[in-house]
């Protein structure tokens, strides 16, 4: 049962995590919307004026440049400008990365969550009550999150890159070149670069979204609202999307702004850790900040969900025999 939870729940995880990969390219753009960074005063540029003035003019020019900070745009003007701009491939940039992020994260929270729940339920009501399902989604989604980490980077980072100058852009080619390039530029410890924060997050999106799936799912069942069929997957799954969007957010945000944030040898980092990039976020921008791209977060999140849990069950009744 243990080997046929983790096959189950990761072929279900790939095509869904696939198939909404635009969704969360997008997603990540907008958490990074609004991202300031204070440059060090040796980086910022200088500009002389280009005519002498004479000593005894009491007049004063501005020696740095300002520039205003480009407008917020919303998921679907977000869309459209990396069609313009990057091309419609562009957004499945990092989809290999997020391939292999399902493979690692999600094959491992999903098929120990399985585990767990065949543990802990009650063999005479085959039903597990409410806090079990929440302790196991807590601790599968930690335990997948740590496995899964250098690919959650490499992914945030293959999807934020069309963002930056030209210049300045990373051009991975696949997530094993990312994954390498990491490693030599920044050391292997830069492959575990918010895990902290992405350990909480997975264990919030697994506790929500698993345990809220089970319990709306047996609910449905239990008031017999609709049979065991796609309506009531699709019913169940939605309300676990919105669960789980809800309380990951904030974390998200965070966790993007980490992983994603370039250090250079000699430049202070932008953020010192977790905590210091929710001050400066919440502090230069609102603590709405918090929820920025929760559209997107939800628009994938839903239908991620919904993929997740039909595309489970129909790979359950596949697998049944075996």
């Amino acid at each position: 049962m243990g080997l046929k939870g983790f096959a189950e729940g990761g072929i279900a995880s790939i095509i869904a995590g696939a198939s909404t990969h635009p969704l969360d390219l997008i997603k990540v753009r907008m958490q990074l919307q609004g991202e300031s960074h204070v440059p060090n005063p040796s980086s910022v540029q200088s500009y002389r004026p280009a005519f002498a003035l004479s000593s005894t003019a009491n007049i004063s020019l501005p020696t740095t440049l300002e520039l205003p900070p480009p407008p917020r745009v919303g998921p679907l003007s977000i869309g459209v400008r990396i069609i313009q701009s990057e091309g419609a491939a562009a957004l499945f940039s990092g989809v290999s990365a997020t391939i292999l992020r399902q493979t690692l994260y999600s094959t491992t929270r999903m098929g120990l969550y399985d585990v767990l729940k065949h543990k802990w339920t009650d063999p005479d009501t085959n039903t597990m009550p409410l806090v079990r399902k929440i302790v196991a989604g807590l601790i599968s989604g930690a335990v997948g999150a740590a496995v899964g980490n250098p690919a959650d980077v490499a992914m945030v980072r293959m999807q934020a890159d069309g963002r930056l100058p030209i210049d300045q852009r990373r051009n991975y080619k696949s997530v094993v070149d990312a994954l390498s390039q990491m490693s030599k530029q920044e050391g292997v410890a830069s492959l575990w670069r918010g895990s902290s924060l992405t350990v909480n997050r997975a264990m919030i999106v697994t506790a929500s979204q698993l345990a809220s799936y089970d319990q709306a799912k047996e609910m449905i069942l239990e008031k017999g609202l609709m049979s065991d069929g796609i309506g009531t997957h699709v019913a169940a799954s939605f309300l676990a999307g919105f669960v789980a969007s809800v309380a990951s957010n904030p974390i998200d945000v965070i966790k993007t702004r980490v992983m994603n944030m370039k250090v250079e040898p000699g430049v202070e980092p932008p953020y010192k850790g977790a905590l210091d990039c929710a001050l400066k976020t919440v502090k230069a921008e609102g603590p709405m900040a918090l929820y920025k791209g929760f559209i997107p977060t939800i628009s994938r999140q839903g239908p991620f969900t919904v993929v997740l849990f039909v595309t489970l069950e129909q790979v359950r009744k596949l697998l049944k025999d075996f």
